[in-house]
């Protein structure tokens, strides 16, 4: 395991995070910006990518608060929220897994929340996106874990309290792929994804 992010002359997450959220977020941007075929896993919030601003900059606020760390928010989702013009360009695949939990767990507030909603309705139609979402009431054929991140299938950042972790040891990353390909057994797809998230936006 390392912890050395894109682009940072050999800092870790942890060093990053201490100068605020801003850049981190531009690490992973220019993670993203280079990556080919992405797989994801995010059980209990939305996806980074497919996050609105408005959604964000509540994810952001927590994260601010909870490690007390420079309040640079607005960069933070200036760096998060481009990410999403990645998705569909140039050949870029990305198969992202969240749980039925993201859609509930009530960042920012109710229109917070609608917001976010109707942006992943919109985002299963995106080209090069294939969005599952794994019910509450689905049968897990593996524990359901951290979030994490594969990227080209040479790459997983994992996220928690903890901070960020990034793995690349072969062995290492053969377990996330291992663990993904049990998760998507358990996701739906298409018009029955887009049911749950129909129900969820009516729902708050």
């Amino acid at each position: 395991m390392t912890t050395t992010p894109p682009s940072t002359g050999g800092g870790s997450w942890d060093d990053l995070l201490r100068e605020g959220t801003s850049p981190v977020q531009q690490s992973f941007l220019d993670l993203v910006k280079n990556t080919t075929n992405y797989a994801g896993y995010s059980p209990g919030v939305v996806w980074g990518n497919l996050q609105t601003p408005e959604y964000a900059a509540a994810m952001l606020r927590l994260v601010v608060d909870f490690h007390d760390i420079p309040d640079d928010i607005e960069a933070g989702v200036a760096a998060r929220t481009a990410r999403a013009q990645y998705i569909g360009q140039e050949g870029r695949t990305y198969h992202v897994l969240l749980g039925e939990q993201a859609l509930l767990t009530n960042i920012g507030g109710p229109d917070v929340m609608r917001g976010q909603l109707r942006r992943l309705i919109d985002a299963t139609t995106l080209p090069g996106l294939t969005l599952g979402i794994i019910p509450v009431r689905a049968r897990l054929l593996v524990y359901p874990g951290d979030s994490f991140s594969i990227f080209d299938d040479r790459r997983v950042e994992v996220e928690g309290f903890r901070g960020g972790e990034t793995v690349t040891a072969p062995e290492r990353l053969v377990v996330f792929r291992k663990a993904f390909s049990l998760l998507q057994q358990s996701a739906v797809y298409g018009q029955p994804a887009r049911d749950l998230v129909g129900a969820a936006l009516s729902a708050t």
